[in-house]
């Protein structure tokens, strides 16, 4: 029985990761171990259960019925045992979030650096993606992403204070063009922009200024997909940067960047901590999501 066990794991860790590679990682095995374990599975039951390429690992229609039947099952033993571990003197596990790499480094880390040394046995797994990932599918206990209006049947938690983007640019820059005055002023300037890795569009320079909204197409010679790339092409004078302001902070108190239509750029909802709203929370997953929770009181986390 344990070693059916063993090999369903083994499967459904492949299944899910479709590499090899990458599953023996998870699963701190060597590749082969892990490809016989796979092929002994298949003798035993009489069927493929995998399909191999070049490229991917994929499941075939045997190997797709047997992981929905089995993978949520050992799920659900996953969270069990989990669960047990409030029975311990200190509870333990392991928690996986996926974030942005502003996020890890602005919210997480800081928080998790001052609960983890009390928990050592509790184990976390940042994974940065600017993505919109889906977490159930990818296995991950939690997501922090920007906003509050999120997909369904997920709990949304603030973990960071009200932010607000900013538009800059370098002195350089600005001593060879006019500083725009209003977000329409933008199409006449070499604006950097942010290529989203989600859906392949380009970041929208959303404006607002009381009841008026504002979306401007702006225009430009560089397209980045990382927000300290851009900041850093900002920095070089190739034109302006729309990015969130705590991200410029420092540049901008030594002058390095200088900001523009600062009365055009509102606050919004920070930074929030997803999660299914039918997941069992284990005690590890508990403390983690406290310790990360935005408290505006004195006092309290302030980023």
């Amino acid at each position: 029985m344990r070693e059916n066990l063993n090999d369903l794991t083994a499967f459904v860790m492949v299944a899910r990761e479709g590499s090899f590679t990458r599953a023996a990682a998870q699963l701190r095995v060597s590749q082969s171990a892990l490809s016989q374990t796979i092929r002994a599975l298949e003798e035993r039951l009489g069927v493929r259960l995998l399909t191999r390429t070049t490229r991917r690992v994929a499941p075939t229609d045997a190997g797709e019925r047997l992981l929905a039947s089995v993978g949520p099952r050992l799920d659900g033993i996953a969270d069990d045992l989990a669960a047990l571990s409030e029975l311990r003197d200190k509870p333990a596990g392991n928690v996986r979030i996926t974030a942005s790499e502003h996020a890890a480094s602005w919210i997480l880390l800081p928080r998790l650096a001052t609960l983890l040394p009390n928990y050592p046995d509790i184990k976390v797994e940042i994974n940065t993606d600017y993505r919109m990932i889906d977490i159930v599918e990818q296995r991950f206990d939690a997501g922090v992403r920007l906003g509050e209006h999120l997909q369904k049947d997920m709990i949304a938690v603030p973990v960071g204070p009200e932010v607000r983007m900013a538009v800059v640019g370098s002195p350089a820059y600005f001593a060879t063009r006019p500083r725009p005055v209003k977000p329409q002023d933008l199409t006449s300037h070499d604006c950097i922009n942010v290529r989203l890795p989600t859906h392949g569009g380009l970041l929208p320079w959303d404006f607002k200024q009381g009841t008026r909204e504002l979306v401007v197409r702006v225009e430009g010679q560089m397209t980045l997909n990382g927000f300290p790339q851009v900041v850093d092409a900002a920095l070089a004078g190739m034109g302006l940067a729309f990015v969130l302001e705590d991200v410029v902070q420092r540049q901008l108190a030594t002058g390095a960047l200088q900001r523009v239509l600062e009365d055009w750029c509102e606050l919004f909802p920070g930074y929030h901590l997803y999660y299914p709203s039918r997941r069992q929370a284990s005690p590890a997953f508990a403390l983690v999501l406290d310790a990360l929770r935005y408290r505006s009181e004195p006092g309290a986390f302030d980023g």
